[in-house]
C-alpha cells in the first residue's frame, strides 16, 4: 500500500491529501445538522396553570424533557398546578431541551396561630396576611376596647395561640363595639360561684375584669364572689342607698374566696 503511494509523483500525493481533507471537511459539515438537530427547534408551549401530570405529558410529546425543581404553596391556585416554567412559554429551543417547572404543593403547609387578642382589627388583618391566613367574618360585642380583637375563631371554635392550622385557613374575629349607651343596673354577684357570675356578666354584655383571691383558691370557677367592683349600691349620703349603673362593654372586678358566709341583708352595702 505504502509502495503504491511512494511510487506516485509528489504533486499527485499532495493533491490526493488535499482532496481527502476537503472530503472529510465536507462530510463533517454535512452531518453537523444531524448531530446538533439543526432546524429541529420548537416553540415551548404554555403549560402554566396546568396540572403537572398533563403538562409533563404535553412537553414530552413535543420531545422536551421535564424536571421539577421547586414547589411552593399559593392557596388561590389549584394543587399540583404549574406555577412557573423555564424557559418561558413561546421561547424557541431545540428538541430534547429540559424544561424546569415550579409547581403548587398538593398539601398546604401548617402554620402556628398567633394570639391576636387585643390587636386592632387592621393589625390583626396584616398579621394574618403575613402568615398566609385568610380574614373571615367579623362580629361585634360591647367592649370598651373598640375595634380590638376579643376572640379569634377557626371552624366555629375559639382557637388558641400555638395551634397548628393549614396555610390558607380562614379566621373569624369578634371585635369590641365600644361601650353601650344604655345604662344597666349593676348586677349583684356576691355569693355566686365565679362560673355563674361570669355567665351572668356575659349575658349582660359586661366584661370580667381582674379576679382577685382573698385566700389560697385552688379552683377559681368554683370559688365564691365575696366582693365586686363596682358594687351594687352606692351611698352618696350616709344612710342613702343608690343603685349603681353600668353600661354594656364595661368591666366588673371580682374578689373571691373558697367559701362564702352570707351577711344580714340590712348590713350589706356592696
Amino acid at each position: 500500500m505504502f509502495k503504491f503511494i511512494t511510487n506516485k509523483p509528489l504533486w499527485v500525493n499532495i493533491v490526493a491529501a488535499i482532496a481527502l481533507v476537503l472530503l472529510l471537511t465536507f462530510s463533517f459539515f454535512a452531518s453537523l445538522d444531524a448531530i446538533t438537530h439543526h432546524g429541529e427547534a420548537k416553540e415551548i408551549p404554555n403549560i402554566t396553570g396546568q396540572n403537572v401530570v398533563a403538562a409533563t405529558k404535553l412537553l414530552e410529546n413535543n420531545n422536551f424533557k421535564v424536571e421539577i425543581i421547586d414547589s411552593v404553596f399559593i392557596d388561590s391556585l389549584a394543587r399540583l398546578s404549574v406555577i412557573k416554567q423555564s424557559p418561558e412559554a413561546g421561547s424557541i429551543t431545540k428538541e430534547g431541551r429540559t424544561i424546569y417547572l415550579t409547581i403548587n404543593k398538593a398539601i398546604a403547609p401548617e402554620v402556628e396561630m398567633p394570639s391576636l387578642i387585643g390587636y386592632s382589627f387592621k393589625s390583626a388583618q396584616l398579621m394574618l396576611q403575613s402568615l398566609n391566613l385568610k380574614m373571615g367574618d367579623t362580629s361585634y360585642r360591647p367592649d370598651f376596647a373598640k375595634n380590638s380583637v376579643l376572640e379569634q375563631i377557626y371552624n366555629n371554635n375559639t382557637i388558641k395561640a400555638g395551634t397548628k392550622i393549614p396555610m390558607g385557613s380562614t379566621i373569624d374575629f369578634v371585635l369590641g363595639s365600644g361601650v353601650g349607651n344604655i345604662e344597666l343596673n349593676v348586677p349583684n354577684l356576691v355569693g355566686l360561684k365565679v362560673s355563674d357570675a361570669i355567665a351572668q356578666l356575659q349575658a349582660m354584655h359586661l366584661n370580667v375584669g381582674p379576679i382577685i383571691s382573698f385566700d389560697a383558691v385552688t379552683d377559681t370557677l368554683n370559688a365564691f364572689v365575696v366582693e365586686q367592683r363596682p358594687s351594687v349600691y352606692g351611698e352618696p349620703l350616709p344612710g342613702q342607698k343608690v343603685q349603681n349603673k353600668i353600661r354594656s362593654g364595661q368591666v366588673v372586678d371580682l374578689f373571691i374566696k373558697n367559701t362564702y358566709t352570707p351577711q344580714p341583708k340590712d348590713t350589706i352595702i356592696n
